[in-house]
């Protein structure tokens, strides 16, 4: 809280923020108004709900703060800002944005409420920063439904590449480090949001479809992603890893075809290419299209591919932690606000995870334990602060006794992965 206290004029909103943070960190199963309300000796819901309807304070600047203490923390000239989206289910109509439309969360079309996220990756950790709720054409059309939900009313249609673009720029002007963006094939395969990025220097390796065409020969040939690969030979494959997996190291086999794929503007100084990644087991594709400024190596592109997979890390956490889906608001400055507070909790377990992180942090301790995890950080956190027990120690040994089992079926795992890539 201490970043951002002062974005609230009043002590009590100030001390409702607090316990609503403090709430959504707790072990509560549910976190809504009133039982966040409970956990900080309320009898009534009135100052969580104030705080997120009635009370003057301004959401965005308090993403401001969180967004440059994310920075200093983990910032450097190499960071990735990675783009992706959620949905929420819900059952009514009023909620802001709601509609029925395709959520990857229920990997179908159900009725839901879908944001755009912004994550920041860099060498000490990474952490949601920014967020934007999706509005519909069938919502921006229909003044009146707007009104009633408290959406601005300069607030005018926008794709969700739209939204991650102006995300990115806002992060950029803020002077938030990047080096890197990178998104799923949504994002990667929309033309405007890749110039978008070229525009402001960034280099990125965007997902794209296995239909997507690709521009060959200065453009003159565009052939289907898919068609590339038929045409490599075995010595274009090089086994590398994309980062550190929740069971290990995660290798695949890459193929990385430069100096292709050259979007419309051939002088834009950079340099553009098709990475090409294949599962070592099941033979599955991807494909990204990629662009540097200068020229890269394709390890560089490799960590960047990988890292693109710390946001969905990031929505795990924040939904299974911190409570991120399980708002009951409907009106836009109210979901702005909840989920501005909820990033902030999940600020909180990212920084206190990297703090308690030496340098090799895929490695097990010394004494035979992972890391600690976000997801520890957080039964700590309640055990030692929110909710102190007496018998400590006990709980200390349970903690211990959960990182050491994990280490072991980590090690289990990475023979068991090595066994099956050995036969094929």
């Amino acid at each position: 809280m201490g970043c951002f206290a002062g974005r609230f004029g009043r002590v009590e909103p100030r001390r409702a923020a607090a316990a609503f943070v403090t709430g959504l960190l707790s072990e509560l199963e549910v976190k809504t108004c009133w039982q966040l309300a409970e956990q900080a000796g309320h009898a009534r819901p009135d100052a969580m709900q104030r705080l997120l309807y009635r009370a003057v304070w301004d959401a965005d600047a308090v993403r401001d703060d969180l967004r440059q203490l994310v920075a200093d923390r983990f910032g450097g000239s190499d960071a990735v800002l990675v783009v992706d989206e959620t949905g929420d289910l819900k059952k009514g109509v009023h909620s802001v944005g709601v509609q029925r439309q395709y959520s990857g969360t229920a990997g179908r079309i159900e009725n839901s409420q879908v944001g755009v996220f912004l994550g920041y990756a860099g060498a000490g950790g990474h952490t949601l920063i920014d967020r934007r709720v999706y509005l519909p054409a069938s919502w921006t059309d229909d003044r009146d439904r707007c009104r009633a939900a408290g959406v601005p009313a300069e607030i005018e249609f926008a794709t969700k590449s739209q939204l991650a673009a102006d995300m990115i720029t806002a992060a950029i002007d803020a002077g938030v480090p990047a080096g890197w963006a990178a998104a799923d094939e949504a994002y990667g395969n929309s033309a405007v949001f890749r110039a978008h990025l070229r525009e402001h220097g960034l280099g990125y390796v965007l997902a794209v479809s296995c239909s997507h065409l690709i521009p060959l020969d200065g453009g003159k040939t565009r052939v289907r992603a898919d068609r590339v690969t038929a045409d490599l030979p075995a010595s274009a494959w090089q086994r590398r890893s994309a980062g550190a997996g929740s069971r290990g190291p995660r290798f695949y086999y890459w193929a990385w075809l430069d100096d292709v794929c050259t979007d419309a503007d051939p002088d834009d100084g950079g340099h553009h290419s098709l990475l090409i990644r294949r599962n070592t087991t099941t033979g599955e594709l991807a494909f990204y299209r990629c662009w540097t400024p200068k020229p890269a190596t394709l390890a560089q592109l490799v960590r960047v591919a990988g890292i693109r997979w710390t946001v969905e890390e990031s929505f795990q956490a924040a939904k299974g932690q911190v409570g991120l889906d399980q708002h009951q608001v409907r009106r836009w400055d109210s979901w702005h606000r909840f989920t501005t507070l909820a990033l902030a909790a999940l600020a909180v377990l990212a920084i206190c995870a990297a703090d308690a992180t030496t340098d090799d942090a895929d490695a097990p301790t010394d004494n035979g334990l992972i890391r600690l995890t976000v997801n520890e950080i957080r039964r700590l956190i309640n055990a030692c602060i929110i909710r102190p027990i007496s018998d400590l120690t006990h709980r200390l040994h349970w903690s211990g006794w959960r990182r050491r089992h994990q280490a072991q079926a980590r090690r289990s795992h990475y023979t068991r992965r090595l066994n099956l890539e050995l036969q094929h």
